[in-house]
């Protein structure tokens, strides 16, 4: 075994931990929201990240950051290193936004406003964060099923994709440290976004099981990862659409 490859010491499960902390971005809404909202009402003590509070509990601690912005990003990620200074148990990234528009009618400041919130944001957070992570930690990336195309989506769907990539790269450096990185992939699920006019060329079709994803539903899922049931599970995909990606 190579000196890369060789496992260094056994991680400590982060259920172990007396109070296990979670990074959460785009914790002021939607399906961060839910998802900060869940890991608080289970005794994690949550970071959000986001430029506004918003609904975030009280109990969660609020990291204000515009992951749009570098600079932003890269504060946020100081705040979070000084105020968890025993280490980081998981980072979630469900920070997103959504434009639509056919081939046709692109415009590259949108394309390029989501791959920083989505993709860039994900490097600088988890990035900036690595050091920080506990042996035995979780990161989760909150992606689409958009990622395998869907029409006048093609900016939004190819951020979303490259999560996974990210994913996969990052799952297999990071699995000698015990830590797993892992995207959960919701379909249409009832949040705001569903109301915003940047996405109206493309409104959502309901799935056939029959209605839309709850957030508090992702953020189940989400959870199942960060906890000792998701310790084996690393460097995958998991889609939750209610059917709408069958045949």
């Amino acid at each position: 075994m190579s000196a890369a490859a060789r496992p260094g010491p056994a991680p400590t499960p982060p259920a172990e931990r007396a109070t296990r902390s979670a990074v959460v971005t785009g914790a002021s809404s939607g399906i961060g929201l839910a998802i900060a909202h869940d890991l608080v009402g289970d005794g994690w003590h949550v970071l959000g990240l986001s430029r506004s509070r918003g609904a975030l509990s009280d109990a969660a601690t609020w990291v204000p950051c515009d992951l749009a912005d570098g600079i932003s990003a890269d504060e946020a990620v100081r705040v979070v290193r000084g105020t968890a200074a025993g280490g980081v148990d998981a980072i979630v990234h469900a920070a997103g936004l959504q434009y639509s528009a056919g081939v046709g009618e692109l415009r590259p400041e949108q394309g390029e406003r989501m791959w920083a919130v989505h993709v860039r944001g994900a490097e600088l957070v988890v990035g900036g964060l690595v050091g920080s992570l506990v042996a035995g930690g979780r990161v989760v990336l909150v992606g689409s099923r958009t990622m395998t195309g869907v029409p006048g989506k093609s900016q939004y769907a190819a951020t979303k994709a490259a999560l996974a990539a990210m994913a996969r790269s990052w799952a297999a450096e990071l699995a000698p440290r015990g830590i797993t990185v892992n995207v959960v992939a919701p379909g249409p699920t009832r949040t705001a976004m569903l109301d915003d006019p940047n996405r109206a060329s493309v409104p959502p079709v309901v799935p056939p099981l029959g209605r839309l994803v709850e957030p508090s539903e992702v953020a189940a899922l989400t959870r199942f990862l960060l906890e000792p049931t998701g310790a084996m599970v690393t460097g995958q995909t998991i889609v939750m659409c209610g059917g709408a990606s069958l045949p």
